[in-house]
């Protein structure tokens, strides 16, 4: 590859997602990208990667018209990622949703977006003719990926090329064939978090070797019996792995841990910190020092990542500062948008390339989510520090993180609401050394019903995901409220506690 198509790519010069995996071909060509787990699994170099989304492209394109939405409803894996750059490479806006959607919240999804297919096999897509990439500018809407808002509904962030591959460019420096680096993870794919992980190692030229379904001892096995250097997870991963007794293994080889979509402990982090290393003496082999650990803050909203809390190895810091990534700003105001003084707990607000355009079909979300000036408001608390770093101080929405995965309280309560038996629910998440938090549900019934938790949790098990079923019911009568006749949920929480639901 010529130098000055390497430095179009490094300044990010006509690169969208659609010819994301070509522009990678030319610098790493036949290197490999990914390799999945189980023998069915993927295997592919960059070149093989590029001509699969290009063949995909083409079969897209035959079913579409420009702009059209192409809900990816595919089993989770690497084929997602380049379904979608193919359904972007047709000119198409590309859909993923995650598998454990159930059928019901796909068909939300494509009836909310109005997409013009849906694709749930790349069998669906075989025989396709290659082409080339429809053209589009870096701020056009490249991919919706649905996130569910305070209503309860999923919503569609509109992301542009730049919010999804616009930094990747800038990896090629990377100096990738100087050592041996590879990447273990078990982040689902169609979540922001993993697809933007995903993107930025191709970028890096670190392959991945990715499982399709995670389980901490399988993690475990790949990283000790493949000598991995990397591994990327959610801290629900690192609590089963050390459960599953990671302090047993060799994982010496780590020189990078990663973590995100959701808080991670810090004691959680040293922990792996000191069971990967810094290096590995040459001649003996003796592995010395600590691992980095790197914990990413971002939505989907935000197109991902744009701030970075860093443990570096063998120093006592706690990383509760926020870095925030090249081209974003962050800032804490108050409820009317001003900024607070030093210290003072505040909104996190940030702006910069990842920001959505909006919220698909949805002004007035859309109107509440952004400012006039591009910010957009993360219902995120934090604290102003100096030179413009952020600490983050919790979270303002009524939002459960569950194992990496967001968990609206009121989609919970309107589910629960729907049952004949239940005149009022209220679900509040309790810390949990697996998952992060649990949600959880009290429920007043109707005068003269009677209900079990085990009928209301199979209800809730019948119309959400699993990750947003409630793990435990108290039934009460009534709840705690303020004097605006709302659910004080500080307090419902210490019921829980008292009745020993947690």
């Amino acid at each position: 590859m010529a130098w000055r198509d390497r430095l179009d790519l490094v300044r990010g010069h006509e690169l969208t997602l659609g010819t994301l995996f070509e522009r990678l071909e030319r610098v790493h060509g036949d290197a490999p990208l990914v390799e999945e787990d189980g023998e069915d699994g993927l295997r592919l170099s960059y070149a093989e990667a590029a001509e699969l989304a290009a063949r995909w492209a083409g079969a897209i394109q035959a079913k579409i018209t420009p702009g059209d939405r192409v809900v990816i409803a595919a089993p989770n894996g690497y084929a997602l990622v380049l379904l979608c750059a193919a359904a972007s490479r047709a000119g198409g806006v590309a859909v993923p949703v995650n598998p454990k959607m159930r059928d019901e919240e796909v068909d939300h999804v494509v009836a909310d977006s109005e997409a013009a297919i849906v694709v749930r096999d790349t069998a669906e897509l075989d025989g396709g003719a290659a082409i080339e990439a429809v053209h589009a500018e870096p701020d056009d809407v490249a991919a919706l990926f649905y996130t569910s808002g305070t209503t309860g509904k999923p919503k569609g962030a509109q992301l542009t090329h730049r919010a999804l591959v616009g930094q990747a460019g800038r990896g090629v420096l990377f100096p990738a064939r100087l050592r041996r680096d590879e990447a273990v993870t078990g982040m689902p794919v169609a979540h922001i978090a993993g697809f933007s992980m995903l993107v930025q190692a191709a970028a890096l030229g670190v392959p991945v070797y990715l499982l399709r379904k995670f389980r901490p001892d399988t993690a475990l096995d790949a990283i000790e019996q493949r000598k991995a250097t990397v591994f990327i997870g959610v801290p629900a991963m690192y609590r089963m792995m050390a459960e599953a007794g990671a302090e047993t293994r060799d994982l010496s080889s780590i020189r990078l841990w990663a973590s995100g979509a959701d808080a991670m402990p810090f004691e959680l982090a040293k922990k792996f910190q000191r069971l990967g290393a810094s290096a590995t003496l040459p001649f003996i082999g003796k592995s010395v020092g600590e691992a980095m650990f790197v914990d990413g803050y971002g939505m989907v909203e935000l197109g991902g990542g744009v701030a970075l809390k860093v443990l570096p190895p063998l120093l006592p810091v706690s990383g509760a500062v926020a870095i925030p990534l090249p081209g974003f700003k962050m800032k804490v105001v108050d409820d009317e948008g001003r900024p607070v003084a030093g210290g003072t707990v505040g909104e996190l607000v940030v702006k910069g390339p990842g920001v959505m355009r909006g919220y698909h079909g949805k002004r007035g979300a859309t109107d509440e989510a952004l400012t006039a000036d591009g910010w957009m408001r993360t219902g995120d608390l934090a604290r102003r520090r100096h030179l413009g770093l952020v600490e983050l101080a919790g979270r303002k929405k009524d939002v459960i993180k569950h194992g990496g995965y967001s968990v609206f309280a009121v989609e919970v309560e309107a589910a629960l609401g729907m049952h004949p038996a239940v005149a009022e629910a209220a679900v509040v998440g309790l810390p949990d050394e697996r998952k992060g938090e649990v949600p959880v549900a009290a429920v007043i019934l109707r005068e003269g019903h009677t209900l079990t938790e085990a009928g209301l949790v199979a209800w809730a098990d019948e119309r959400l995901s699993d990750y947003k079923v409630p793990r435990r019911v108290l039934f009460v009568s009534e709840l705690p409220r303020t004097g605006t006749d709302k659910v004080q949920k500080a307090e419902l929480k210490k019921q829980f506690t008292a009745d020993g639901a947690t």
